[in-house]
């Protein structure tokens, strides 16, 4: 148990540095093609490398049960929620940094719990201090002056919600079908979704997609392929308050590659804003959980593990 949870630890890793550094990809890919083009494209790309990966993986485990109802119903349902989620952040960062979209993106590990209140899970006190932090941390990155906030903060923040919501279904449905199966159903949905979006709202040429071609690779191969199946895999053993603290350093990766890559400044107050939003997410998921006997009104099973 504890090897599997090791293992699940390093793979939530790998997958926030790959996050983390995809948000430069997904920048720079709209440089000349439009956001749901963008995705849409990288979404088909995963989709034709993850039969890859499982004929990689059948040649080391036993043969997969038979595709049903239920799988493609969970997939489906994954994949509506990301594709609203990874539009949201992809127009966002056409009116925001690199850096503000990682660490907004990341208030989606205190989102979590707090969707927890709609299903009767009750929050502890940490929840609402690390909250708290993170609300004061995203006013000092996000508000300027005159108090407006940069357009494409409010979709990072509404795309925060929408991830949370699907890191519910992705801890829901990982453990009770094939994970790459999962993955590829949700990254098909994702695709065509993104593709009729294009279609509706955007023109494309040629010369444009040849151009994002290299931003289309990275984010199809490293940040979708790669980043998304190993969350899925992951989630079926990870230890839920690790995945969440591991998984939020994503936007410290974010904001490393932006300075490094994008040559992305923030003011003093931006990177104590940064600061207070890091450390709301950290005293969230590491506040003492209250035991089953503290939780008044609610089941035993409500258990603290939960996101």
């Amino acid at each position: 148990m504890r090897s599997q949870a090791l293992r699940a630890d390093l793979l939530m890793l790998i997958t926030a540095m790959i996050w983390g550094s995809a948000f430069v990809a997904q920048r720079l890919g709209m440089d000349n093609i439009g956001p749901f083009l963008y995705t849409g494209l990288r979404f088909t790309l995963a989709c034709l490398l993850l039969p890859v990966l499982a004929l990689l993986q059948r040649r080391q485990q036993r043969p997969t049960a038979p595709l049903n109802r239920n799988l493609l119903v969970g997939g489906v349902i994954m994949g509506l929620a990301l594709s609203l989620g990874i539009n949201l952040q992809q127009v966002g960062l056409l009116f925001t940094t690199v850096t503000n979209s990682g660490f907004i993106t990341g208030l989606y590990v205190i989102v979590v719990p707090i969707l927890g209140l709609l299903i009767g899970q009750r929050s502890s006190a940490g929840i609402w201090l690390g909250a708290s932090l993170a609300v004061v941390g995203m006013f000092l990155l996000s508000v300027g002056e005159g108090f407006t906030v940069a357009s494409g903060d409010w979709l990072q923040l509404a795309g925060a919600f929408v991830w949370g919501i699907h890191v519910l279904l992705v801890g829901f449905f990982a453990g009770r079908h094939d994970p790459l199966r999962l993955a590829f159903i949700q990254f098909a949905t994702c695709a065509v979704i993104s593709l009729l979006l294009a279609l509706v709202f955007e023109t494309a040429t040629l010369d444009g997609i040849v151009k994002a071609a290299p931003a289309i690779l990275y984010g199809g191969v490293f940040g979708v392929a790669i980043g998304f199946t190993l969350q899925v895999v992951a989630q079926q053993h990870a230890i839920a308050s690790h995945a969440a603290i591991i998984l939020s350093l994503e936007a410290v990766f974010a904001a490393l590659a932006g300075a490094l890559l994008l040559s992305e400044v923030l003011a003093p107050r931006g990177y104590l804003g940064c600061a207070l939003m890091f450390g709301g997410m950290l005293l969230a998921q590491l506040w003492p959980k209250p035991l089953p006997s503290e939780l008044s009104g609610t089941s035993a099973n409500a258990g603290a593990e939960r996101r």
